[in-house]
């Protein structure tokens, strides 16, 4: 018991950077995919090509490699720097892939949710003399986000178990601090906290998210009245 009080502060400090990417990425990610998502559809080809572009390198690339490309490119390549101090640069650096990376996973989220709404509505908007603008934010955009609430909060899972990556680049999160317990002391006492950790923050997202799709469902019952 008293190993794990002595290791106890480490792991905190080590879940409250964890903590940070997981809502830094989330804040960031959610509405950027939302124009990603519109690009994808969108008529007008350059920007359809960029979108799905990005989406394709994003998605088809894996996200350790992503850490290490922009990790190594930004101050490497094209010696770019954020703060001068290695940790901070590399919090940053890995909140910077985390928020593209995830970017993509959302858009394509919010675009099979739009392509699920029933083609009726366009045409009963157009017919309305509602503009396609118009009818996209404020008929498809505010549905889309109800119906996406499940895969949403499933990616929102697995993002806090992603955070765990940012180790190999030095963030010093709950996996480096475990990781650090663990070679220091050779017992994997650390893991299992590190691990029961995880298991109770991903049941707060849950819990948290299940709050928000029985409200969305309340709304939409209030609707159909």
């Amino acid at each position: 018991m008293d190993y794990i009080i002595s290791i106890l502060p480490a792991l905190l400090r080590g879940t409250m950077w964890s903590v940070a990417i997981f809502i830094i990425t989330l804040v960031l990610s959610l509405p950027l995919g939302l124009p990603l998502a519109l690009g994808e559809n969108s008529r007008i080809k350059p920007i359809k090509w960029f979108c799905n572009l990005y989406v394709l390198i994003f998605r088809g690339t894996p996200l350790l490699l992503q850490l290490f490309f922009f990790y190594f490119f930004l101050p490497v390549t094209l010696g770019i720097t954020f703060t001068g101090e290695p940790a901070t640069d590399a919090f940053i650096t890995a909140c910077i892939t985390f928020v593209l990376n995830y970017a993509a996973y959302f858009a394509e989220i919010y675009r099979g949710g739009m392509n699920g709404i029933d083609r009726g509505q366009y045409e009963a908007a157009a017919s309305l003399g509602l503009s396609r603008a118009q009818t996209i934010m404020g008929i498809v955009v505010p549905q889309m986000l109800r119906m996406v609430l499940p895969p949403v909060a499933n990616e929102a899972i697995v993002l806090i178990k992603d955070t765990s990556l940012a180790y190999v680049i030095s963030v010093a999160e709950l996996m480096k601090a475990a990781n650090s317990a663990v070679n220091r002391d050779v017992t994997v006492v650390a893991y299992v906290i590190a691990a029961a950790i995880y298991l109770i923050f991903s049941a707060v997202v849950t819990v948290i998210f299940n709050k928000i799709e029985k409200r969305a469902s309340k709304f939409d019952q209030k609707e159909e009245w």
